[in-house]
């Protein structure tokens, strides 16, 4: 504002002037003109310049016409202050530009930044009034668009809007992981036309990992019955109603239902359970006949239905893209068994890809690292006829396992380097049975340095699931660019006994990939995300990690 006051020759300027001119008195100036007689003095200077004969040689358009150095640019902008023909033909200050110019600076500020430029002085406050500024801040920030000029015909201006609505609720826009146990959740709050919008991200009905998500409004915040926010629930199946909204701390806030009765159907539980097992499932009970998956379907329902919609939410990103990554990081859906569809975070951290749990399930639940693929032991598949063995699959993948844990042990015991025998051993040698003779087709690869090296595989190879392997949809792609060693983490009904078991992990393309848990004899396929998600990503890797840090500590 100091800035601003001193471009205006207002405010601060004045007393900085006073101090000077006191400063030169005291050191024994012989000049006591007063400020403003020097003003005037200089006004009327100006004004016999201006007042020159047309057979004059002085310039009336200021000094830049009269210096050469200034250029044709210089004098087009002092041409077009000219035309505007509202102000001083010279402009000194910001105050002396014409309204309409002030006006398109303004609107080119970040709306925090406007309060303090009304603090100026009464002129400038009294242009912020303008609409035109405060639609384009609207419009430009949060993107709104025609939806403007129907709220300023229905009462509320688009100042009132920013200033009432978008700017106070401006930090919960973007992602969010709800606090359900071990379900957790994906919500996605954004500007949607004249509201705020809280979407809860939902899977596809299980098993079609192809279709896209589901959306479900929990919450909605507008300004249309009056000028101030208005914060409604939108859970259950009676219409909006009564809700609040409470930032607890940076980067967690939490939504309340006033109105839980319109939460509860005239059939009691048993029609709540239908309805939600229809729209959760796109199924009903009688068409389940797993006992144990009926079980986790009633267990998951009894859960998530007390919440009532007052739940806390905590921030999450969408994670940073490097030039080195395998393929594009982002959020993918994929098939757990029992426990339906859920939602995973695929980053990349160096030679390691991580797959981060968004939804979880009571065996291991939302946040835990689903995933761990170690990117610098590719592995190379036989033909497809040796492809349809689960035991060659074991025996390549178990091989590179064995090296791993072999190499894990040498560091721990504080070598840098494998011995000779361990390492001819971990390449095919004599010693490690056939589990390692199998591998030896795998190890000249996963000593690469990383998945991009020259004997990396083609980029489409024949892919067909072994024998015995288990797969929610068995409509999966017949090609795979690539495949690397894994581990997967299991976990007995509350995360009792959680441990890491290897797998393969299989790239098909750039939207699809899939991972075969040996222990279990599954196959997990998953599939991108597509939707536009504004406000999510990280501001950098460091803030990145830190936050899938905290979402392990959130459900351990």
């Amino acid at each position: 504002m100091a800035v601003c006051a001193r471009l205006c020759g207002v405010g601060q300027s004045r007393r900085c002037r006073r101090r000077q001119r006191q400063n030169q008195e005291d050191q024994g100036s012989d000049s006591d003109m007063d400020e403003e007689e020097e003003e005037r003095i200089v006004g009327q200077k100006q004004a016999d310049v201006g007042g020159a004969g047309p057979g004059s040689t002085v310039a009336t358009a200021g000094p830049s016409d009269a210096s050469p150095e200034y250029g044709s640019a210089n004098a087009n902008k002092l041409g077009f202050l000219d035309r505007a023909n509202t102000g001083p033909p010279n402009p000194q200050s910001l105050l002396d530009l014409p309204p309409e110019l002030l006006v398109e600076i303004f609107s080119l500020l970040p709306g925090t930044a406007l309060p303090n430029v009304a603090l100026v002085c009464k002129k400038f406050k009294q242009i912020l009034n303008t609409e035109t500024i405060w639609r384009r801040r609207c419009m430009e920030e949060f993107g709104m668009r025609e939806d403007l000029r129907k709220m300023e015909v229905g009462g509320v201006s688009s100042r009132d809007l920013y200033v009432k609505l978008l700017h106070p609720y401006r930090h919960i826009l973007g992602l969010w992981q709800p606090d359900i146990g071990p379900y957790g959740g994906l919500l996605n709050v954004v500007v949607d036309g004249l509201f705020i919008i809280g979407w809860m991200y939902l899977p596809p009905h299980d098993p079609r990992v192809e279709d896209p998500m589901r959306r479900r409004p929990l919450f909605r915040i507008h300004m249309w019955e009056s000028k101030k926010a208005t914060v409604e629930c939108m859970y259950g199946h009676k219409g909006p109603h009564k809700g609040d909204i409470q930032t607890v701390k940076k980067d967690e806030f939490s939504t309340k239902c006033n109105q839980t009765d319109h939460h509860r159907m005239p059939g009691g539980r048993q029609e709540e359970f239908r309805t939600w097992l229809e729209e959760e499932w796109g199924r009903t009970l009688e068409d389940i006949f797993h006992e144990h998956m009926q079980e986790l379907i009633l267990m998951k329902f009894i859960y998530t239905s007390q919440y009532d919609n007052c739940l806390t939410y905590r921030r999450i990103y969408l994670p940073p893209q490097l030039p080195s990554d395998l393929l594009q990081p982002g959020l993918f859906k994929g098939t757990y068994g029992s426990h339906g569809l859920e939602i995973v975070m695929l980053s990349f951290h160096g030679a390691t890809a991580r797959a981060t749990k968004l939804t979880g399930d009571p065996n291991v639940p939302a946040g835990q690292l689903t995933l761990d693929v170690d990117l610098s032991r590719p592995v190379v598949l036989p033909d497809l006829e040796r492809q349809r063995s689960i035991e060659e699959l074991s025996r390549l993948v178990l091989g590179v396992h064995e090296e791993v844990q072999r190499e894990a042990q040498q560091q721990a015991k504080g070598t840098s380097t494998a011995p000779e025998g361990a390492a001819e051993g971990a390449c095919g040698g004599d010693s490690g049975a056939e589990g390692v003779e199998a591998g030896s087709g795998v190890c000249s690869e996963s000593c690469q340095p990383g998945p991009s090296s020259s004997s990396s595989p083609p980029d489409a190879q024949p892919f067909i699931l072994p024998l015995g392997v288990m797969a929610r949809n068995e409509v999966y792609p017949r090609t795979c660019r690539k495949c690397f060693y894994g581990t997967g983490l299991i976990a007995g009904h509350g995360f009792t006994s959680p441990e890491r078991t290897p797998g393969l992990f299989v790239l098909f393309d750039e939207d699809r990939f899939g991972f075969i848990w040996l222990e279990l004899k599954s196959f997990s396929l998953y599939s991108r995300l597509t939707d536009h998600l504004a406000h999510a990503h990280a501001p950098n890797m460091e803030r990145f990690e830190a936050m899938l840090r905290n979402m392990q500590s959130w459900t351990s």
